[in-house]
Order: structure tokens, then sequence, then C-alpha cells
């Protein structure tokens, strides 16, 4: 896929991956070997026919490869940008094992686009009303997802979202030069147009409670509210001016504008020299955001080796064409800041990895060995946690780890009226994951519901 140059990508927040043109799109889709048991179709959460979509792309019917995919998956032009293929189907493709496998992620998002281009929105038939309520709290990619296969399924559906602007992880969670938000604008104008209804700043847990949604007459709920709080370092330092967490850092940028400021109201603190301390999309996300905002440095501090970073490995090119620099085999100690409270200084200690951990990564083990990094701000992207305003509302409601919902692969919950799926059961995990669990959870509502009229 083209991509635009670095040097000119990093002082605007405009898409740096530019899409397939017709003519590789034709020649990418002549490579796929349409399998009789397409291993592929295993590696896809939402299970879309890949090969079917391919095989109108074959023959230039873009539209009908899109309404393929929109029978599995309302929001391919997201997916075919943020999924994580090369794990994924295409790390399934039988033709990876001798060669590269199939770019199946570049021809979802290129039939995706084409609708755009083409001035259409390919709308399915719903089935007719069936008087059931069902509500949705959370308007991220696992909410969306439950509210638009539940109203193909003829539901009155409405999704609940606590911020003023529908989206969750998406809008506030993923820049505009990786997901630009007129894509994410018009994805959510598709599930509207199947009849779902979407109510912004309502906060389940205080504008409403869950119970005072089962007495307007829902019949089952479906939580979907990610995990959005930030998780702490537990080093000095953590509350020092300019130490940001990567989930607001980011929500001030992609959501509120901070990088337009004063034109919007929300500011950001803009640094010279910037630490980032995690290794996944987060924190190349917030690394590539920062650099936008003008930082002359900006270094990624990761515990473990490149080997064992978790982000895509797309990303973490991308970061490496835009100057972001590396130190690996770094675990931060202590943010020491000035006298007047200003970050100033990470203290780090240099690791080396030992043996494997439980995540099957090996795990780093001190030496002793101490250094510094001058940085005049830190943003924490060490992951999630999930907001307890929700969870602790909801009595008898069964929890684990901090504060995530316990559900089985179908979303049930141990509250037989209650659903839930995401990153609100997982912990942070990724978009298409929690589309999958969506789909199964709609699956599972429709089914509770039919069998308990």
């Amino acid at each position: 896929m083209r991509h635009r140059n670095p040097s000119k990508r990093i002082n605007d927040f405009k898409e740096v991956a530019l899409g397939l043109t017709e003519k590789q799109a034709l020649k990418e889709a002549e490579l796929c070997l349409q399998c009789k048991n397409p291993r592929c179709v295993d590696g896809c959460p939402v299970e879309i026919d890949i090969p079917r979509f391919i095989s109108f792309v074959k023959e230039k019917d873009y539209l009908g490869g899109l309404r393929t995919i929109r029978q599995y998956n309302n929001l391919p032009s997201i997916c075919g940008r943020v999924c994580p293929q090369e794990n994924q189907c295409q790390g399934k493709c039988v033709k990876g094992k001798r060669a590269r496998p199939v770019s199946i992620g570049d021809l979802e998002r290129f039939v995706a686009d084409y609708e755009i281009l083409a001035g259409e929105m390919q709308t399915p038939k719903v089935k007719a009303p069936n008087g059931h309520k069902v509500a949705v709290i959370g308007s991220g990619p696992a909410g969306l997802t439950v509210a638009a296969d539940l109203a193909r399924l003829g539901y009155d559906t409405t999704v609940f979202e606590a911020l003023h602007e529908p989206g969750g992880v998406l809008i506030y969670g993923i820049p505009e030069f990786r997901l630009p938000k007129k894509i994410i604008r018009r994805e959510i104008d598709y599930v509207k147009s199947l009849g779902v209804k979407i109510r912004v700043n309502w906060v389940i847990g205080r504008t409403q409670t869950v119970n005072e949604l089962f007495r307007e007459g829902f019949k089952a709920v479906f939580i979907g509210v990610g995990a959005g709080s930030p998780r702490y370092l537990g080093i000095p330092g953590e509350n020092l001016n300019n130490v940001y967490f990567a989930s607001e850092f980011l929500t001030r940028v992609n959501l509120m504008n901070a990088h337009r400021f004063p034109e919007y109201d929300t500011p950001v603190k803009k640094a010279r020299r910037v630490a980032v301390i995690g290794a996944g999309n987060v924190a190349m996300d917030s690394a590539r955001t920062a650099l936008r905002l003008g930082a002359e440095k900006v270094y990624i501090v990761y515990r473990r080796t490149g080997k064992e970073m978790p982000s895509r490995h797309e990303e973490i090119e991308n970061a490496k064409e835009e100057g972001i620099q590396f130190h690996f085999l770094s675990d931060p100690r202590e943010i020491i800041g000035d006298s007047k409270g200003w970050a100033r200084t990470i203290r780090c200690e240099k690791m080396k990895l030992g043996e494997p951990d439980a995540s099957g990564r090996k795990k780093p083990v001190p030496t002793g060995k101490e250094f510094s990094i001058r940085a005049d701000q830190v943003i924490v992207a060490v992951g999630q946690r999930s907001n307890p305003l929700l969870v602790r509302s909801v009595k008898k409601l069964k929890l684990w780890g901090d504060g995530y919902i316990v559900a089985d692969k179908n979303g049930r919950t141990n509250l037989k009226r209650i659903f839930a799926g995401g990153d609100i059961t997982t912990g942070a995990a990724t978009v298409i994951s929690a589309m999958g669990v969506g789909k199964r959870a709609a699956r599972a509502i429709d089914s509770f519901i039919l069998g308990h009229k």
C-alpha cells in the first residue's frame, strides 16, 4: 500500500496510508486461490466470507464485494485500516507458507472506500420490528456491532454513550492519521441507517441506572464500555506536571481537537523532548501524535526488546520512518522534576531478558545499572483498566481483575438479562476481537429474548 512521505506527514494529522489503486487491488485479488476450505475465514473474528468478497473484486464488482463483507462486518472501512490482519485472516492464508499472503485487509479497505468515492451507501434490508427493545451501553466497536446486528434482526436498539460523540475508542483512542474521523462518522451513519438510535452525554450508572433501563422496557442490556481508565506505573513522579496518561493525552487530541487550540477549547501541553513508556499500539499512537504536535525528540521506553513489542509491525515501522527513537531493555524507576514540579528526567534501570513469563514473552530482569533520559513530557502507555462507575452500580455482577466483567465467549454474564463484551471483559484488546464478541453476543441476546417471550 502507498504511504505518504515521512518528512511531510509528521507535520500534519492527515492519513498516512493511502490505500490501493484499482490496478493494485485487481492484481492483489488475482493472488487469491479461492480455497475450498478457506483458512483465512477461520482467522477472521467476524467470519467474513473472504474468498467470495475477493471474487467480486476480481470481477470489478466492488460494491458486490462490499455487500458480501457487510453481511458479516458493519465497519469495513475501519477494519480495513486498523485490524491486525497479519495475525488473523492473513496469518492463516495458505499463500503465506511459501510467499507473502494475500493483502486481505487492504482489499477490504479498497471496496469500502470505493463506496465512498461512488457517493453511495449500501444499506441491507432489515427485518420487520419484533416489538423488543435492547439497550447497548457504549458506542465502541463491540457496542456498534451488537446494535447493528440486532437492528437487522428487527430489534428496537438504543446505544447509550457517555461522551459527546459516538465511536468509543475508535473516536477518542486512534489518531486521525491512522483512522480519519470522517471514516468513523460514515460507518456510524451506516449503523444509524439500520434504525439504531444513539444517545450521547448519557452516563449509565449516573444519568440512568441499568435497573431503570429494564423498567423502561428494555429486555436485555449489553455492556461494551471498554477499558479507558489509566493503569499506573507506581513509581515516584507520576504526579508531576506534564506527565500524561495515554488515554487522557489521546482523548484530548483525537476527540477534543487539542492540537488546534485555541480554535478548540481543550489545550494540550507541547514539549521538546517526549518519552512514551510502553510499546503497544497506544504507545505508538501517542509517540507519533507528540511528534506531530511539534516535539523535536520522541522516545519509546520499553523494558523488553523490539522482538517482544506488542504493537503491530506496521505501526512500529511507521514510527521508525518518522524518526521515533527506541530505548529497549529500559525500565523507568522514577520521573524527576524541577523545583517548580515539572517533569525533566526519567531515571531508568537497564534490564536483561530472563525466562518466559505468563505472557509467553521473556521476563525482563534488573541488571542494577541505571541511566537517565531527558524528557520534559512523559506519556504513560502501559495499559488501561475498567472504569468502576458503571460496573459498581450493577449489584451482584461478577467481576474479575481490575473490575472487568466476567462473561463467556457469547457475552453472557452471571445476570441473565445482562450481556457484555469487548475490553470491559478482556482488558485492552483489538477492535476486531471486540466486534467478534459483539456478533456472538447479538446472537445470544436474540436467542435469549425469543426463548423468553
